[in-house]
């Protein structure tokens, strides 16, 4: 994002925006953590200093789109997960920076079962 006031340029970085984006999923109800992508037939599940994994975003000067790779907890509808993650990152993203967000994509890559089950994910595969 690119404002112009009368004492020089702001501008949000694209980082800036994926961790907002990333923090904002993570405090959502039914998301266990984000993936950073399949290896070994396992999603690995990111959380905390890797907040920004797992999301991407493109920033232009007024508007963001977002996409979001997640694992959702077991035994929660992921529709209705997905769609709660999709408000939060748009509200928190829009509340923080300004920009408008015109789209958050998701795509659910596992699913986690019991923490105390030495945090397993199973693979959703989307194709």
């Amino acid at each position: 994002m690119t404002e112009d006031i009368q004492t020089g340029i702001v501008r949000i970085s694209d980082d800036v925006v994926s961790t907002i984006a990333g923090l904002a999923a993570l405090e959502t109800p039914g998301i266990a953590g984000m993936s950073g992508g399949i290896s070994e037939g396992l999603a690995k599940r990111l959380s905390g200093k890797n907040v920004q994994k797992g999301v991407s975003v493109e920033v232009g000067q007024l508007e963001a789109a977002i996409d979001l790779r997640v694992i959702v907890q077991y035994g929660i509808p992921i529709h209705e997960v997905c769609r709660q993650l999709q408000d939060n990152v748009r509200e928190a993203v829009e509340n923080m920076t300004g920009l408008h967000v015109v789209e958050v994509n998701v795509k659910v890559e596992g699913v986690a079962f019991r923490e105390d089950e030495k945090e397993e994910t199973a693979i959703l595969r989307v194709n």
